[in-house]
């Protein structure tokens, strides 16, 4: 059993924050339940220990008799509520405990993962503890965007400041930048911490004592780059998460009362960095949720549609996805490639809508997809997006690698599924394409994507080689004759012997030797076309194996 700490939030606030796109009321009354205690993700081969007014996180439970059984127990233990996954049995047996006990049931939406909403859950109720924490007179005086507050807190330490996630990069900066110096400049501009001075701050422990430290860090300057200020450093953090810095360019160290005012307005960085997470962590969501409704092509596509404003006019589906990996990956790889490709369909996400407002686009499983809207001329159509497939990938090359699969026009929004069908297939020759190119539109890949397919139905029935292929390969096996090769280059030469024969780098008079011998080993009429269209499509499909 995991134990999230101490927040001090509502079960109400909850369902009002995430209960649009995440979490639906089942059973119970959560202005009933006063500030939630902790988050626990249920182990049924753990001891059930929670805190006061905990919310459990029911993974794998889906029993009636089950849910019941818990539910009891939390009951004993003063739980707020009980999260299960959708759809919840519909068994009265769940409603009268939940009553009884005094718990109520909430299910996670299908399509949402357990990550998710303990993510969403952590990033509110660490919420509550930083309101907690005596800061609300000051966030009464800041409240605006963390632009704003970045004035602010460089009013109080009389310093310009910049707030900066993880990597370093500049969420927000103070006015007055120009009473820094030429190091700041540069990150403000480039909206990132330049190499050198990244490095600088590696060497000399900086970084490490930040992440460990709940005081300013004082950092003397290098003197090299433009680096002639001290800066005064604060990690950004909520509870035992890192979400980012808090950077002033200062003559000095700071005195204790503006050390401790740094550290106040730290706490209210958190919760402005939490809130600008979580808003956007929904947003993805939900549009997450519409496109991919859109693009299933069921019931709910017209609505969804509707609501990205895509019904009027014939659109085109994109799909972009990063290279399969070529290794195994370990748990630490599989994390940041996560984040790389959201990175990646974010930025996509950006390019369309700037190319054309009307789109839309959103990480749907492991593929980010763009609906674009496009002229009525199919013609037209598929350049226009494979331009902007293009101008994108070209954009981005040095930071992210992706390929980009483009479907056919949609007239209607019930052809969109068909446009999502045929951006995978072309999305999927260029997985196996060996990076020889980036971008494909399904009818420029129609062949290759078909013979894929077959591949895939001979594999799943077990079909073995038989026929002529099948005899030719065994007498190669036995007598290192190359008669399949021989095969292979006199149907790509169009039966011209002399192209052929210097494909295969031989006299075209040994050429002939062997063709005679791949008719009478291979027992094939080389005259026929069904012979020959036969021995072909096998050929590429043994090319694919």
């Amino acid at each position: 059993m995991t134990v999230t700490a101490r927040p001090r939030a509502s079960l109400g606030r909850v369902l009002e924050d995430l209960g649009a796109t995440l979490l639906d009321l089942v059973h119970g009354a959560p202005d009933a339940v006063g500030d939630i205690g902790g988050v626990v993700i249920y182990d049924p081969h753990d001891e059930l220990h929670l805190p006061h007014q905990a919310l459990v996180l029911g993974v794998g439970v889906v029993c009636a008799e089950q849910i019941v059984d818990l539910l009891a127990d939390l009951g004993k233990q003063g739980a707020a509520g009980l999260v299960l996954r959708a759809p919840v049995p519909a068994d009265p047996a769940i409603g009268e405990m939940a009553e009884q006990a005094g718990v109520a049931v909430l299910g996670l939406t299908r399509g949402a993962t357990w990550a998710q909403v303990a993510a969403m859950l952590r990033s509110l109720l660490a919420d509550g503890q930083v309101r907690e924490a005596g800061v609300e007179a000051v966030d009464q005086a800041m409240s605006g965007d963390l632009f704003a507050l970045a004035n602010a807190v460089a009013a109080l330490l009389d310093a310009p400041v910049t707030i900066e996630d993880r990597n370093s990069r500049v969420l927000a900066f103070s006015g007055q930048q120009d009473q820094a110096d030429k190091s700041r400049v540069d990150t403000i501009l480039g909206r990132q911490v330049p190499a050198s001075t990244t490095r600088y701050l590696e060497r000399n422990g900086v970084f490490r004592e930040l992440y460990r430290s709940d005081r300013p860090v004082f950092v003397r300057p290098n003197g090299e780059d433009g680096f002639i200020l001290p800066r005064v450093a604060l990690a950004v953090r909520a509870g035992d998460e890192f979400l980012g810095s808090i950077w002033a360019a200062v003559p000095r160290a700071l005195s204790e009362n503006r050390a401790a005012a740094f550290q106040d307005a730290a706490k209210l960085v958190a919760l402005h960095m939490l809130r600008m997470r979580a808003g956007a962590d929904v947003e993805r969501r939900l549009r997450a949720d519409l496109v991919g409704t859109a693009l299933e092509g069921g019931s709910g596509a017209g609505e969804a549609a509707s609501r990205l404003g895509l019904l009027d006019q014939p659109a085109v589906v994109l799909a972009l996805a990063l290279p399969a990996p070529g290794n195994a990956l370990s748990t630490a790889a599989h994390t940041r490639r996560a984040a790389d490709r959201q990175r990646a369909a974010d930025a996509f996400a950006m390019h369309l809508t700037a190319a054309h407002p009307r789109s839309a686009a959103a990480l749907v499983g492991e593929t980010a997809y763009g609906i674009i809207p496009v002229p009525h001329d199919p013609s037209a159509a598929g350049k226009r997006a494979v331009q902007l497939a293009e101008d994108f990938l070209d954009r981005v090359s040095g930071r992210v690698q992706a390929l980009i699969g483009i479907g056919p026009s949609a007239t209607d929004v019930r052809g969109l599924a068909t446009s999502r069908l045929g951006a995978d297939r072309a999305l999927r020759v260029l997985r196996l394409s060996g990076g020889s190119r980036r971008v494909a539109a399904i009818e420029e890949v129609s062949v290759q994507a078909m013979l894929l397919e077959l591949g895939d139905l001979v594999a799943t029935r077990g079909d073995i080689l038989t026929g002529p292929v099948a005899r030719l390969a065994a007498y190669d096996a036995d007598n290192d004759m190359r008669l399949v090769d021989t095969l292979r280059a006199w149907l790509e030469a169009f039966g011209d012997v002399v192209r052929a024969s210097a494909a295969m780098c031989v006299h075209p008079n040994t050429f002939r030797y062997r063709l005679r011998r791949v008719v009478e080993v291979g027992e094939i009429d080389l005259a026929d076309p069904d012979a020959r269209f036969a021995a072909m499509l096998q050929l590429r499909l043994m090319a694919q194996s």
